[in-house]
């Protein structure tokens, strides 16, 4: 199969896959992945992730206008961002995962790293995880807000919304969706508690073995 074809259909596995578990719901959530000419492939607007159909999934020029399939996402201003900043990315995944949406509305969260360091693959697979304020949904200034950030973190929490993170291949990006939803879980399960979390020398030790963005 083609490229396109073979990236259509593994969109649509890894959506329901996420839709399936509940990290995703409804009509909410978002993806897209970057083809090696540069074009996109991205989730039709109002579409359910749980089911999904290969041949209406939009693909745009590298400019964003529409080659085929139905209208894409609102939120495709957040994608763009990420891959115009990050060149290393291959693909973007948003959700409205219930537990990092909880976590964003936390007060005594850390803006600029709203994960605790709880294990050590919540730092590999996202690093500093940095919290956006409230936008309107499909509001252009979210990739504004993506764009300021100059490339340095591949995951954002968006208040009272859900986190976007990119990744260097669909897979990579949902894997590490999932560990954000599962930290964010875990912060909330242990939310008063006296847990241990990982102190700086833990954390400046995988920051130095995996080579991880941690600024």
């Amino acid at each position: 199969m083609s490229e396109s074809a073979t990236t259509r259909e593994q969109i649509c596995l890894m959506a329901k896959s996420m839709f399936d578990r509940g990290l995703t719901h409804g009509s909410t959530g978002n993806l897209s992945v970057r083809l090696s000419d540069g074009t996109l492939l991205v989730t039709p607007t109002g579409s359910s992730m749980g089911f999904l159909d290969p041949a209406r999934i939009s693909h745009l020029s590298v400019q964003g206008e529409l080659l085929s399939g139905d209208r894409p996402t609102k939120e495709i201003p957040l994608h763009t961002a990420f891959y115009e900043t990050r060149h290393s990315a291959g693909a973007v995944v948003h959700l409205h995962s219930c537990h990092s949406v909880a976590l964003s509305l936390l007060p005594e969260i850390d803006p600029d790293n709203v994960l605790p360091p709880l294990t050590a693959y919540g730092i590999m697979q996202l690093g500093k995880v940095k919290l956006l304020p409230f936008f309107v949904p499909g509001d252009p200034a979210m990739g504004d807000a993506v764009r300021g950030l100059a490339g340095r973190r591949s995951a954002v929490l968006l208040a009272n919304h859900g986190p976007v993170v990119a990744g260097r291949d669909l897979a990579a990006a949902v894997h590490a969706m999932e560990e954000l939803e599962a930290t964010a879980r875990l912060a909330l399960l242990l939310r008063g508690t006296a847990a241990a979390a990982l102190n700086p020398d833990q954390i400046g030790r995988i920051v130095e073995r995996y080579d991880v963005d941690w600024i």
